[in-house]
């Protein structure tokens, strides 16, 4: 009898004690992570469950109105948009700012702090961050250990601002070559290739010390709309999507993807009811989950695109869809008011259904348990960031003099004329374009040549002054070289497709551009936004300072 009380007394302590932690428990309890994580789970109210869901952006240069929802509701994540960020001081101090806060929370849960820093054309981080030459031009050298550094020196950036979440690599094939929405953005059209230099992306990000988040799953690459403004509609089977589009997964999956981002976009032949990726239980649940075994976080794309809400109908009722397919992190470009609809009718569903709140403190549960895992690593990035310390960092030193050493790798001799280019064979030289970079590094090589400068967002009217003002000035040169990135700097250049003018075109975004001008004398491919590193690299090779040796990443039609 004595043992029996005993051993009730000692079940009855156990408990006892068991509660008590339970009651202190924090982020930061010395616990496994899996245990921790449903701990912490099992104590939050219906409020903080779902906030651990939300990643909201701001408006602004600081973020008052998303304090309200720390205050508040303990938001889980935050997301770093490009209109907020050439001042990358007041970046740090906002990151620091929103981590304190959320210290001062129940659990003392960290958030994730989230940006889209692709290399190339896609660097929502602006200030003196480095333009890197992006994963096009990474295609056209074709080495992993170039896209593995990419990764590392734009996350090194990043990291020291306080941002621990990169939505980068971007694995979408460039399977409709005329798209100007994923582009160069992507490595180019062969499956395998893009999964083995997108998993070198994601090796380089997490040594680091940033997470990686592979998109747009299923892949974005097969069509020319933009999800911002209109669903699109991908009308292939599955067959044919296993055996492309889904295939760079794969290889990431296999090297621990630990994030990943649904794309709003609907396959129709695959999803009955049409419903985007993103909204779509069939895909993240049955063939992402279940058939393809990733055990990372899904986070979807900006809810507030076109793509979402238009099948949804609402945005309260795409968060719920998203949630329901197997989201873990929903996210929103801007910061809603404390009491939306998004917030209230959710709120009030997880009290009345049970499988609802259910597949809520399941994505709860493993956004912390990421967060336990990350931010107890050996490499995270400061909770606080020091803004006196950033311009020791960025840009970063050893990463300026790679994507040069890159940039060379990658140009592409699309047709060779006239090279190398020399004043002597080229006669009067004027150069067109709009980049300082691209006219001090010419000027260099040929200190005699005019130059014409234009926008490099041209629009329409302003093409047509280009073509009022440039045929009169370039009467008196000999050879044209002429930067193209968008389809008006080529109509400015196709004005001299007959001139009897030699002509030399760099092409500095869509390599379709210079496929198209293939009349032109010499065609040299760069494949990067506003690179520096690209245009020098050009500039270079069409001086003959050294051989291109970048080949397109695609097959031509």
């Amino acid at each position: 009898m004595a043992s029996l009380l005993i051993g009730s007394g000692g079940d009855f302590f156990a408990q006892t004690i068991n509660v008590m932690e339970n009651r202190n428990v924090t982020f930061w309890s010395d616990i496994p992570a899996d245990e921790l994580s449903r701990l912490i789970t099992d104590q939050m109210t219906n409020s903080e469950l779902l906030s651990q869901t939300f990643m909201f952006g701001w408006a602004g240069a600081e973020p008052p109105l998303l304090l309200h929802w720390w205050v508040e509701r303990g938001l889980g994540s935050i997301k770093v948009f490009g209109w907020n960020t050439d001042d990358i001081h007041t970046v740090a101090k906002s990151v620091a700012t929103m981590q304190h806060k959320s210290a001062e929370g129940r659990f003392q849960i960290p958030l994730f702090v989230a940006t889209d820093q692709e290399g190339g054309w896609v660097r929502h981080v602006k200030g003196d961050t480095t333009i890197a030459p992006g994963n096009m031009a990474i295609g056209a050298s074709g080495y992993p250990i170039d896209s593995w550094k990419s990764a590392y020196y734009i996350c090194r950036e990043i990291k020291v601002l306080g941002i621990n979440m990169n939505f980068a690599p971007t694995v979408d094939l460039f399977t409709n070559h005329d798209s100007t929405i994923i582009g160069t953005r992507a490595f180019g059209d062969d499956p395998d290739k893009a999964g083995i230099l997108g998993s070198a992306f994601l090796s380089g990000s997490m040594a680091a010390g940033v997470i990686p988040t592979v998109k747009h799953f299923p892949g974005h690459g097969d069509t020319s709309l933009d999800s911002h403004g209109k669903l699109p509609v991908i009308n292939v089977d599955f067959e044919t999507l296993k055996k492309r589009e889904l295939v760079p997964y794969i290889y990431l999956f296999k090297e621990g993807c630990p994030a990943l981002m649904s794309g709003h976009l609907s396959f129709p032949l695959i999803e009955k009811s049409g419903a985007p990726a993103s909204l779509s239980k069939y895909f993240l649940t049955e063939i992402l989950r279940n058939q393809m075994g990733y055990e990372g976080l899904i986070i979807t794309d900006d809810m507030a695109m076109v793509g979402a809400t238009s099948y949804a109908g609402s945005l309260s009722a795409a968060f719920k869809m998203a949630l329901e397919a197997g989201n873990d992190i929903i996210l929103s470009s801007s910061t809603p008011l404390l009491n939306e609809q998004l917030w209230v009718k959710n709120l009030d569903l997880m009290d009345h259904d049970d499988e609802f709140r259910a597949r809520v403190k399941d994505a709860a549960r493993r956004v912390i348990k990421a967060k336990l895992d990350y931010f107890k690593s050996e490499n995270p990035a400061p909770l606080y960031p020091n803004p006196d310390t950033i311009d020791e960092y960025v840009p970063d030193r050893e990463g300026m003099k790679f994507f040069l050493e890159q940039a060379c790798r990658s140009i592409t001799v699309e047709k060779k004329g006239t090279m190398p280019l020399t004043q002597a064979n080229a006669g009067r030289i004027l150069l067109c374009g709009s980049l300082p970079n691209f006219f001090s590094e010419a000027k260099k090589r040929w200190p005699e040549a005019g130059f014409f400068r234009f926008d490099y967002d041209l629009g329409p009217n302003g093409t047509q002054w280009v073509l009022d003002n440039l045929p009169p000035l370039a009467s008196g040169y000999d050879t044209l070289i002429i930067c193209v990135s968008s389809e008006n700097h080529a109509k400015v250049a196709e004005y001299f497709k007959k001139s009897g003018k030699r002509v030399i075109i760099l092409n500095t975004m869509s390599p379709k551009l210079g496929e198209r001008l293939d009349w032109a004398d010499t065609v040299l491919l760069g494949y990067s936004w506003r690179c520096d590193y690209s245009l020098t690299a050009m500039i270079a090779v069409l001086a003959g300072e050294f051989e291109a040796i970048g080949e397109k990443p695609y097959a031509e039609n």
